[in-house]
């Protein structure tokens, strides 16, 4: 169509399942069909996209990144806009600023933040676009100093329900802000441009990590739990129990990263050198000199291209032997080599008012399950979604970024601000052009296909 710069596909045209296929990073991909996909080149493009879509009463679904897991994008029937052409960056740094398209890498960005001497608290996988991980949150590099990424979201450019196109701040559109910071796929409007704050660079990064045998499992999680409040919120703590080469049993695997500046060094990593059960490590590394690029490789390496995912998590800030209790079958049951359990120690954040951001606590507790063949895509969902239900009597909710709620339903938004983003969805979107989150209907998972079929009449 001569309507768009980018190219507008209808289904079963040639280039449209290529299109369908592409816009899901994960390799288990979706079993739905928009009835038309536009590869948007311009903010003119997705104005008349979203004005295409209205005029005959089609719903709008948005890819940026492509790498939500449940591929949240891909719909039947409607039209999905994909943004992923739109990966420009423009960094002031006097002032400290950058203005980034929504399909930018946070890699990508980091690297032209490091040549001015900045820096952005980016997703840990160097893949994930912007876009989906600035509305959804954004637990990223360094957020427990710096906060969930969309705190720093100072304005963005987004079309409206009627195309119009917008530069929204906290001044002239309040609460398109507020449901920016954090809404995730519930997100009203289509984001063009994010104007962000950025930061002075590091001084260096420090990384220390050790592996533990399996026997030492919840006397290392408990102690990262226990201990990551009296920690510098310049550290980063995380736990992963998963399969180690060369070792038959799932081992656990405590990883600090230490973001050091003239008020946070290295001493900050001493807690961790006294812990009680160090010396029964099985391997270790400490205070390793590191840059970001050597941590999304190491992130990287867990999460490859080319594979199929099925990810999950709660939120949960109970006494840790209840977390324990209620994560056992999680962790007493990796499905396979690859897949693992990751225990995020993010310590809490103050919630905002300018942001709807607001379901979290102490410890991020998140299936990530990790495979090739299809024929197993039933059993390793079933241990990513359904194997967390126990953990129902300590959590406190999910995040955006790997929530399935087509799988398991859960709440990602405190209910009180979950209110507040369904009334502004219908001052701004009366019509409901744009999708929502994902339900339970149309998901096309081996999961739910399961469930379909063995659920009496």
């Amino acid at each position: 169509m001569t309507l768009f710069d980018g190219t507008f596909l209808t289904r079963g045209a040639p280039g449209y399942e290529d299109a369908r296929l592409g816009a899901v990073w994960n390799e288990r991909k979706p079993d739905r069909h928009p009835d038309a996909i536009l590869l948007a080149a311009s903010d003119r493009d997705v104005q008349e996209g979203v004005r295409w879509a209205a005029g005959r009463g089609l719903r709008v679904s948005v890819r940026s990144g492509g790498h939500s897991w449940i591929g949240n994008g891909v719909r039947d029937g409607g039209l999905l806009i994909d943004l992923s052409a739109l990966d420009e960056v423009v960094v002031d740094a006097p002032r400290r600023r950058a203005t980034v398209r929504p399909a930018v890498q946070g890699s990508r960005l980091n690297a032209l933040l490091d040549a001015e001497g900045l820096v952005f608290p980016s997703g840990h996988c160097p893949s994930v676009g912007v876009g989906g991980f600035l509305i959804g949150g954004g637990y990223g590099w360094n957020s427990r100093h710096l906060g969930p990424a969309c705190f720093s979201v100072e304005a963005v450019d987004a079309v409206l329900a009627d195309g119009t196109l917008v530069h929204a701040t906290d001044e002239t559109h309040p609460d398109l802000m507020w449901a920016v910071r954090g809404s995730g796929p519930g997100f009203f409007a289509v984001v063009t441009r994010f104007h962000l704050r950025v930061y002075p660079a590091y001084d260096r990064i420090l990384r220390s990590a050790y592996v533990f045998p399996y026997e030492l499992r919840d006397e290392v999680l408990a102690w990262t739990y226990e201990t990551v409040p009296a920690l510098a919120d310049s550290l980063e703590l995380s736990a992963k129990v998963a399969f180690t080469p060369g070792v038959p049993r799932p081992t656990t695997m405590i990883t600090a990263a230490a973001f050091c500046t003239p008020g946070h060094g290295p001493e900050m990593l001493e807690p961790l050198e006294k812990a009680p059960f160090l010396h029964h490590a099985l391997r270790g590394t400490q205070r390793a000199p590191s840059t970001l690029d050597d941590l999304y490789a190491l992130s990287d390496a867990l999460t490859p291209r080319g594979r199929r995912y099925a990810v999950d998590g709660v939120w949960t800030g109970a006494p840790v032997d209840r977390v324990l209790d209620a994560g056992r079958d999680v962790l007493d049951s990796l499905p396979g080599p690859d897949s693992f359990l990751l225990w995020m120690l993010w310590g809490g954040q103050a919630t905002r008012e300018n942001a709807c951001w607001s379901t979290q606590d102490r410890l991020y507790f998140s299936p990530n399950a990790v495979w090739d063949d299809p024929a197993d895509d039933l059993r390793h969902e079933t241990w990513a979604h359904d194997a967390l239900r126990a953990m129902a009597p300590v959590a406190q909710g999910t995040q955006f970024a790997d929530a399935n709620p087509a799988d398991r339903p859960d709440h990602g938004l405190e209910p009180d601000r979950a209110a507040r983003l369904e009334e502004l969805r219908r001052r701004y979107d009366p019509q409901g052009l744009f999708r929502a989150y994902l339900s339970p209907e149309e998901s096309t998972t081996a999961l739910a296909v399961h469930r379909r079929l063995n659920t009496p009449a």
